[in-house]
């Protein structure tokens, strides 16, 4: 039963120490790589996000029969049920496409609805046998890979769409008898994705070669080592988010660093424009917030789609009539972010307008009301992105509030820490 709750914040100054769990991309290709590694790869900091945790009792083949992620096995064909967690469902298609064992793979409602063709097809072309159960070009779908026979070694692929089809064909890719020549067709959305997943691969002695637009991966074996998993830095973008909301803000996030794997980082620099400082020292990284009039109008995105509802929501809270590009794959994530957003955001009398690949808020009716009640829409980043505004708004009412456990299930005890204060309604 999804139950919601009531958020309010005494006060609009924050102060204290947050311990973020792991990064869930990181740790998602982590835990890819030490499966195809035959236990050679060890992970570290193993993330507690739920897609994280599905992943793992796949990989592990520890889930409960009829579970929420239930994974039942008959025979010789088994059904993995991975729910909402998109990056699983992209990861384990190609990891299964040359194992040796038959798997339905399938999801949630809304992962039934959301693109798998692509992927689907670069492997089909590689020598994966994928037939689809229901939609065609949807989950779920059969892999049998006792038949995957690799026919080709070079591929290629869409740039401008979801990178974790990209990252999904890579960590496989030193694991295929003639590796992988991978062509990027067009320019590459969420490029940090894919240099993390290189770089992850580097770490478990899997080199590469990238010029150009393509990507070649031989054949090779993986090394003994262990894989570190940061603090998760989408994470910390909602505290980034509070801070620019706030009056005063000077908060602490142990673990994260100024060099990390993970593109969402460059919230640093994005909320710089905001007045919040990033200093990295004593192990961590810590915010203040600095009085700076707002200046930059145009934020491209394309690199970091994940902090598009963050940057979005602070804009329009703010009145920052700011212009916004590389918002492409909003539109097959959890929900229709764009539409999502554009419902929530007129509650508070913004809109945001799309032209073409370019969206403008337009502040100009902003008012700020006495409650609100936000849909989630089975999206963990809408709860998150608007749950800072109980800085301004004194009630929130965010639906489904467990929807969080997707990616930062300690969120809300986290809110506490530092004189947020929320009640259950059932």
């Amino acid at each position: 039963m999804k139950e919601n709750i009531i958020l309010t914040k005494k006060g609009k100054s924050v102060s204290g120490t947050i311990h973020l769990t792991g990064s869930k991309s990181e740790c998602n290709r982590a835990l890819i790589i030490e499966a195809l590694s035959k236990g050679k790869v060890k992970v570290e900091n193993i993330s507690d996000a739920a897609d994280t945790v599905t992943l793992l009792e796949v990989l592990t083949q520890k889930s409960e029969v009829g579970s929420q992620h239930s994974e039942l096995k008959t025979q010789d064909l088994r059904l993995v049920n991975i729910g909402p967690a998109g990056t699983a469902m992209r990861f384990l298609t190609a990891y299964f496409s040359f194992q040796d064992e038959e798997v339905i793979l399938t999801g949630s409602e809304r992962m039934k609805q959301r693109p798998i063709g692509i992927l689907v097809n670069a492997l089909r072309d590689l020598g994966a046998h994928i037939e689809y159960v229901e939609n065609e070009g949807f989950p779920p779908i059969k892999i049998n890979g006792t038949l995957g026979n690799q026919q080709k070694e070079k591929i290629n692929i869409k740039g401008d769409i979801s990178s974790q089809y990209i990252t999904a064909l890579l960590l496989i890719a030193s694991t295929l008898p003639k590796g992988l020549i991978l062509h990027i067709d067009g320019e590459l959305t969420s490029r940090p994705y894919v240099e993390m997943t290189l770089s992850m691969l580097r770490q478990a002695g899997i080199q590469h070669q990238w010029i150009g637009n393509s990507i070649h991966i031989p054949h090779q074996e993986f090394k003994q080592t262990s894989l570190p998993v940061e603090p998760d830095w989408s994470a910390a973008s909602y505290w980034y988010s509070i801070a620019a909301l706030a009056d005063e803000a000077e908060l602490f996030l142990p673990g994260l660093t100024a060099y990390s794997l993970q593109g969402d980082s460059v919230i640093t620099e994005i909320m710089a424009n905001f007045g919040i400082t990033s200093q990295f020292k004593d192990g961590g990284v810590h915010l203040k917030k600095e009085p700076k009039p707002l200046g930059r109008k145009i934020f491209d995105l394309k690199s970091c789609p994940d902090l598009a509802q963050t940057i979005i929501v602070v804009c329009a809270a703010l009145g920052h009539e700011a212009t916004f590009t590389g918002l492409e794959t909003l539109k097959i994530k959890e929900t229709d972010r764009v539409k999502a957003l554009q419902n929530e955001l007129a509650k508070i009398g913004v809109k945001l307008i799309e032209k073409g690949q370019v969206y403008k808020l337009d502040c100009s009716e902003k008012f700020i009301p006495e409650k609100i009640f936000i849909h989630t829409y089975d999206d963990h980043r809408m709860a998150m992105a608007f749950a800072p505004l109980a800085l301004l708004i004194s009630e929130i009412e965010v639906e489904d509030y467990m929807v969080v456990e997707k990616s930062y299930p300690a969120f809300w005890e986290d809110l506490k820490k530092v004189g947020f204060e929320y009640n259950l309604i059932k």
